[in-house]
């Protein structure tokens, strides 16, 4: 009698398919074949957004929309093997190494497509790139660990573990060009479907994977190159008026108009500033829906270029040049290269916070600000307040617990697992809280009497709550949402400075139609400030403009 241990069906059958599968991946795979199934997997796996965009807004399953699909189908694969096969010319060793980068990029590309309907084109890359640690940490999911698992790991393991014959490079050049010409034949003969992709291209590009956000990257790194040249210093500057005037500039972030109560939310979310005497300017929208070009072009002269780059001096540099006080601190990111004399960050500021009331999210940036404006020597003085604002997505850490009015709150950054109702309450405690933030910032001034004092509020862009399926923001701007393109305008007003300017909070109010290019000239005209560059029709304190713009509504 065998008394040796009998091995299970179960177990034998699960040796055989195991040793089949070792055979199978240990014999060679030719070089081409390799080529075609990366491709199909990359095809099949990491486009199912731009399917489900495509059958959302084409006629259901009929025959065009299946044509359309089959169509896009073959552009990603064209452009998958005109991509590939060069590289592999230079050497096919390349092959696995550009597979497993392409895998694991795809894996964390499709999960924020997914998870929060991003478009990735160059404006989405520039919001990656000048994402810091702290902030990235913040999108970290379970969901998203299983994503680079399932859909990064588990290809790049396969294809590692897979052999691959060598083919000659003429072989190689063939196959890509009869592969290319192949598939543009199909297309030309898909005529019927260009319309349809052509007026979609935007999102479409946005979403087809690796080359939406490697090519987005490199055009954004490019324009990086062209703003690095040295900057054009704007000319001269001189102040018309020697009277001390403080303004305080604070940028605000993701805060999106609907959700003030100052523009008629029916939520309290501005009780401090209902209170504080602010005027809540209209119709303002933002110049981007991203965080570093909405920078640029609040800080810059030239409000009538589309790209808002580096090329010029930005107001605090400008004003600092020629004798201006400029204090920025800052809990964000995204900000143009600056020269000024005080620059502080909040993990230098949290030094000497410590233990003292509002040592807390943004009311850091406050701490020692009215010391360090009256130690000043100079009659003009800008400070600078980028706050964090309602950064998403997770808002709930945004504020500190005793602004928690609004509840429940979400508190998961796949805001989609969140109730429309959680997702609100979190984001409407972030308005909340830059509410007594704002309100704090002009107690400061307040304190500073008889002196001409002014503070403006602008957010950097708007923000998706789930509305047409999108978060955040970063959307291209000619089809974002108004949410993440209309934004809050808020100005507050010493007495002493609306004496200075010659107008009143009623007159200021009774404008409409602003920008972010507003910012600029507005705060030139607080200082004063004479020079060729200053445009009065964008000086909201101006009363030339103020008298043009009623006669305009009239």
């Amino acid at each position: 009698m065998n008394k040796g241990r009998l091995s299970s069906p179960n177990s034998s059958r699960w040796s055989d398919l195991t040793g089949k599968f070792d055979r199978y991946m240990r014999t060679p795979m030719g070089m081409l074949r390799l080529i075609v199934v990366i491709t199909l997997v990359n095809v099949a796996l990491y486009h199912i957004p731009l399917y489900s965009f495509a059958i959302d807004n084409l006629s259901g399953l009929s025959f065009n929309s299946i044509h359309t699909l089959i169509t896009l189908s073959v552009v990603v694969f064209i452009i998958t093997i005109f991509i590939l096969s060069p590289l592999l010319l230079i050497t096919q060793k390349l092959l696995k190494p550009i597979g497993i980068v392409m895998f694991i990029g795809n894996s964390i590309a499709l999960y924020f497509v997914q998870t929060y309907q991003v478009i990735l084109d160059r404006t989405m890359m520039s919001n990656v790139l000048n994402t810091n640690v702290t902030e990235a940490s913040s999108f970290l999911s379970p969901k998203l660990v299983l994503y680079v698992i399932v859909f990064g790991l588990l290809p790049c393991w396969l294809l590692l573990k897979k052999s691959v014959q060598n083919t000659t490079r003429l072989r190689l050049a063939s196959f890509a060009v009869a592969t290319v010409f192949a598939g543009l034949v199909l297309i030309y003969s898909s005529s019927s479907t260009w319309l349809w992709i052509d007026k979609n291209a935007k999102k479409l590009g946005g979403m087809v994977m690796p080359w939406s956000y490697i090519i987005n990257t490199i055009r954004y790194q490019a324009l990086l190159m062209v703003n690095s040249r040295e900057q054009i210093l704007l000319p001269p500057a001189t102040f018309a008026s020697n009277d001390k005037t403080v303004v305080i500039l604070v940028i605000g972030e993701s805060a999106r108009k609907e959700n003030f109560s100052l523009y008629g939310y029916d939520r309290p979310t501005n009780p401090l500033l209902a209170a504080a005497g602010t005027v809540a300017l209209s119709n303002t929208t933002s110049c981007t829906t991203y965080t570093t070009a909405s920078l640029r072009c609040m800080l810059s002269f030239n409000h009538t270029s589309s790209v808002f780059s580096d090329q010029y001096e930005p107001l605090p540099n400008y004003l600092q040049r020629f004798g201006a006080d400029v204090i920025w601190r800052t809990r964000n990111w995204g900000e143009p290269p600056l020269k000024v004399q005080s620059y502080e960050r909040d993990k230098e500021l949290v030094k000497r916070c410590k233990g003292k009331t509002g040592c807390e999210g943004d009311g850091i940036l406050l701490t020692g600000l009215e010391e360090r404006i009256r130690s000043s020597e100079s009659q003009k003085i800008l400070v600078i307040l980028h706050t964090k604002g309602s950064h998403g997505p997770d808002y709930y850490k945004r504020y500190p617990r005793r602004f928690e009015k609004f509840k429940p709150v979400c508190k998961s950054v796949e805001l989609s697992q969140c109730t429309d109702e959680e997702l609100l309450n979190a984001y409407d405690n972030t308005i909340l809280y830059t509410d007594y933030f704002i309100n704090r910032s002009i107690d400061i001034l307040k304190d500073l009497e008889n002196i001409s004092t002014m503070l403006m509020y602008m957010s950097d862009h708007g923000e998706s709550l789930g509305e047409h399926g999108l978060y955040l923001h970063g959307t291209p701007y000619t089809i974002a949402p108004d949410a993440q393109k209309e934004i809050p305008f808020i100005v507050w007003m010493s007495p002493a400075f609306e004496d200075k300017e010659g107008i009143s909070a009623a007159q200021l109010g009774q404008q409409h139609g602003h920008s972010q290019a507003n910012v600029f000239h507005s705060i030139l005209g607080a200082f004063d400030v004479r020079s060729d560059v200053y445009d009065k029709e964008f000086d909201i304190f101006n009363n030339t403009t103020l008298a043009k713009k009623e006669d305009d509504t009239r």
